[in-house]
C-alpha cells in the first residue's frame, strides 16, 4: 500500500512540474512577444508622428530683417563749449573803486602803492600815455606822485668858453626813483595785462574823450613803450649848465631832445635799463594776448 501511495505521489509531482514548466515557457514567450511588439509599436508611432509633424509644419516665408539706419552723430563726442567768464565792468566814472580793489593783487610790495594817484586813474593814464607817445611829459596828468626830492647837481668852478659855469651830474639824484623802480619790478606782468584787457573798453572810452573815437588805445600804449625801448643812453658823463633857475644840458643836441628823452636821462642809466627790460616783457605778452583775442 505504501509503495502505491509513493508512486502516486511521485506521479503527481512530476505532472505538476511538467505543467509548471509549460506555464513558465508560455509566460516567457508572452513577455518576449509583448516587449518586442511594444518596441516596434513605439517605433512605428514615433515614425508616424514625425511624418505628421513634417507634413503639417507650415512653411514660413523667409524673414527679411530691415536695415536700421544708425545716427553716427549720437556716438560723436559733444562739442566743447567754452565758458567765458564775464568780468563786471564798472562805468568810467566809478572805475577808481574797482581798480583800488585790484591793485593789491598786482604786486607783492603793496606798501609801494602809495606812489599811485588813485583819483581818475584811467583818465590820467590815458592822457599821460597819449602825450608820452608824442614825446611830451604831461606832469599834471602823471599817474604817479612826484618824487619827494628834486634833481640835484654838483657845482664846480669850471667855466666854458661862453663863461658858463659847469655842473656835474649827481648820480645820487637817481636814487629818488628807486621806489618807483621797485614797484615796477614787483608787478606781475601777466596779471597786469589781464586786468588791462578786462577794462580795455574803459581805456578806449577815455581815449575817445580825448578826440580819438575810432582809435585803439593799445596802439598808442605800444607806441609809448617803443619810445622807451628805443631811447639811447649816453656813453659819457653829461655836462650841465645853469643859466637860470633851471638846469640845462650843455650839449645842444641833448638839450634839443624831446621831454620824454630828457626825462629818461634824468632817471639814470641803470634805472632805464630795468624799465626797458620790464616793458619789453609787458609789450611782448600784450601783443600775444591781443592776437589771441582777435
Amino acid at each position: 500500500m505504501e509503495n502505491s501511495k509513493s508512486i502516486e505521489t511521485s506521479s503527481k509531482s512530476s505532472s505538476w512540474l511538467l505543467i509548471s514548466g509549460i506555464i513558465g515557457l508560455v509566460f516567457v514567450a508572452f513577455i518576449w512577444v509583448y516587449l518586442i511588439d511594444k518596441k516596434e509599436v513605439v517605433a512605428v508611432v514615433e515614425h508616424k508622428v514625425a511624418e505628421t509633424l513634417t507634413e503639417t509644419k507650415p512653411i514660413l516665408p523667409e524673414q527679411v530683417i530691415p536695415e536700421i539706419e544708425v545716427d553716427e552723430t549720437v556716438f560723436e563726442e559733444p562739442p566743447v563749449v567754452e565758458v567765458i567768464e564775464q568780468t563786471y565792468l564798472p562805468s568810467l566814472d566809478d572805475s577808481d573803486a574797482w581798480l583800488k580793489e585790484k591793485l593789491p593783487s598786482l604786486t607783492w610790495r603793496n606798501e609801494l602803492l602809495k606812489l599811485v594817484i588813485d583819483d581818475g586813474m584811467i583818465r590820467r593814464f590815458v592822457v599821460f600815455t597819449d602825450n608820452f607817445s608824442q614825446g611830451i611829459v604831461a606832469y599834471k596828468h602823471s599817474p604817479l606822485v612826484s618824487p619827494s626830492s628834486s634833481f640835484s647837481a654838483i657845482e664846480t668852478q669850471l667855466f666854458d668858453d661862453e663863461n658858463q659855469q659847469e655842473w656835474l651830474w649827481d648820480t645820487n639824484s637817481e636814487n629818488r626813483f628807486s621806489l618807483y623802480i621797485d614797484l615796477l619790478k614787483s608787478m606781475d606782468s601777466q596779471k597786469l595785462i589781464a586786468i588791462y584787457l578786462d577794462i580795455k573798453p574803459l581805456f578806449d572810452k577815455a581815449f575817445a574823450e580825448l578826440g580819438y573815437p575810432d582809435n585803439d588805445f593799445t596802439e598808442t600804449l605800444q607806441r609809448a613803450i617803443t619810445r622807451i625801448l628805443d631811447a639811447q643812453l649816453p656813453k659819457s658823463p653829461l655836462k650841465i649848465i645853469r643859466p637860470s633857475v633851471m638846469y640845462k644840458y650843455k650839449d645842444a643836441e641833448i638839450e634839443a631832445l624831446d621831454d620824454v628823452d630828457k626825462l629818461l636821462l634824468r632817471l639814470g642809466k641803470e634805472n632805464v635799463l630795468i624799465i626797458k627790460s620790464a616793458l619789453l616783457e609787458f609789450s611782448e605778452k600784450l601783443s600775444q594776448e591781443t592776437v589771441l583775442q582777435e
